[in-house]
């Protein structure tokens, strides 16, 4: 019997302190039927995302195990970042990967919700797949006003938490905890150090101001570099795959005089997407993952 397979890919507020990063990594760890694939901080954005995948009582264990490494090295009051947060453990999502599906996700959303309202009394919004309202599907809507704006925002009439009372974890925030399918973080550099060119190319991109469907952006700078990014989260890769993002950001950079000079993923990719990218920049004729040498060995020593 194939095992269950959940995908985990919690965003956490701190990008910066390794060793407080290392005690969250080293929680999720200590969950045997769970295997912690990737961890990815950024001390710009001052965040970290970690990417782990097992079946979904493992994985459930596992952010809990995560909430309690995190909260008492976070303090929200503090913390200062290019990236939106509204809690130190900010967002958790969960997707289905193998033997599961999306309505397995969104249970697993609402008992792990629950419980983390329970155990540790951070207010729960549930979002994507699981949200319990059309307003709360999108995760940018949720997180409007930040930390900050949240001790006046959750007092407003639709903004109560779908587990907890209307009132912030003092340090901790609120948290965001939802179901959905595979996500891209996809961030673009540019050659400036005017923010101004990065938010009007985000806004030229996203999906919400007239840009690409399935594209969320924002333009944050990169003061470490001394250049600015469009951070990007690409929703569905299939229908807006990641090239077509990445020529129309090249091309409204390109209006200011300002190139692209890098571009990153954070997490982990589906390599169906790769292929995506190498068949439109490669430009061959008839391409398919079938042209892939191991994944024709795999196909006859694994049928």
């Amino acid at each position: 019997m194939r095992a269950r397979l959940v995908e985990c890919v919690p965003n956490v507020s701190e990008g910066r302190d390794e060793a407080a990063i290392e005690s969250m990594a080293a929680a999720v760890r200590e969950v045997e039927t769970v295997g912690l694939l990737d961890v990815q901080s950024d001390p710009d954005h001052h965040r970290t995302v970690f990417t782990f995948v097992g079946d979904p009582d493992g994985v459930a264990e596992a952010v809990f195990r995560l909430f309690e490494a995190a909260l008492p090295r976070i303090d929200l009051r503090i913390h200062r970042g290019e990236h939106p947060r509204m809690g130190a453990v900010d967002v958790v999502p969960f997707v289905p990967v193998r033997g599961v599906t999306m309505a397995d996700c969104v249970a697993l959303a609402r008992r792990v919700g629950q419980e983390v309202w329970s155990r540790f009394g951070v207010p729960v919004y549930l979002y994507e797949e699981a949200a319990s309202r059309a307003e709360r599907r999108d995760l940018a809507e949720i997180r409007r006003g930040e930390f900050e704006g949240f001790p006046q925002k959750i007092h407003e009439a639709h903004w109560e938490p779908d587990f907890g009372e209307r009132a912030l974890h003092p340090t901790a925030g609120v948290t965001a905890i939802g179901a959905r399918e595979f996500l891209i973080a996809f961030n673009v550099n540019l050659g400036t150090s005017d923010v101004k060119v990065a938010k009007a190319v985000a806004r030229a991109v996203r999906g919400s101001s007239g840009g690409l469907r399935y594209v969320k952006a924002l333009g944050l700078t990169l003061d470490e570099r001394g250049i600015v990014q469009v951070s990007m989260n690409l929703t569905n890769y299939k229908q807006t795959p990641v090239a077509r993002v990445l020529e129309l950001v090249r091309a409204e950079a390109s209006r200011y005089g300002v190139p692209v000079v890098g571009t990153e993923v954070v997490g982990l990719v589906p390599e169906e997407a790769l292929f995506q990218a190498a068949g439109h920049y490669l430009n061959l004729e008839r391409f398919s993952s079938d042209l892939v040498l191991e994944r024709r060995v795999d196909s006859v020593f694994n049928a």
